[in-house]
Order: structure tokens, then sequence, then C-alpha cells
């Protein structure tokens, strides 16, 4: 883990989940990060986080365009939301780990 990514060891397979395309990360504890589930070979699902993510948006993530509305110091999430016109629950199937599986 860095400031900038966590590295997720799925299957033999080392995936890497940087903060900017994986948003519901910046700011979780190493415990909330490495409590994940994988319930299906292309599902992966953070209990602590309530973070639902397709293993297929971890490898090609410009396949799953919609981000996350984490707030800023700028503006509040209901700012970012209303000024590009998203309803209040918006989700991306994303996914990521530190721990192997």
């Amino acid at each position: 883990m860095s400031r900038h990514r966590f590295w997720l060891l799925l299957g033999g397979e080392e995936l890497q989940l940087p903060f900017d395309e994986f948003p519901w990360f910046r700011a979780a504890t190493i415990e909330q990060i490495t409590t994940v589930e994988w319930p299906t070979a292309d599902h992966l699902y953070w209990p602590m986080l309530d973070v639902d993510l397709a293993v297929s948006s971890i490898r090609t993530p410009a396949s799953f365009p919609l981000v996350s509305l984490v707030p800023t110091a700028e503006r509040s999430c209901a700012a970012e939301r209303a000024a590009v016109g998203v309803p209040a629950v918006v989700s991306r199937s994303h996914v990521a780990l530190v721990a192997s599986i």
C-alpha cells in the first residue's frame, strides 16, 4: 500500500488500485481494505466499507466510466452531484485489496 494506491493479490494475479480511480478506499483503514469477501470469480465485496466491485473493472477501469462522488475540501458531495446532474446514489463496479485472498 502507498499513499497513491494499494495492491490486491487475487488468485495469483496482482491488481493495483489507484485511489484516483477507486476513491472509496482513499480514507479507508488497512483493516477496512483487507476485510474483503470474494463471493464469485468476478465480484469482490468490502463489508466494512459497503463497497461492491467487479474484478473486471479493476483490470480495465476505462471500461467502467462512472466515477464515485467523494466529497472534496472545496465542495460537498451534494454540490458535486448537483454539478454533474447525478442522482443522490451513484455506484460503480470496481475492486481492490492488499492481502492475498
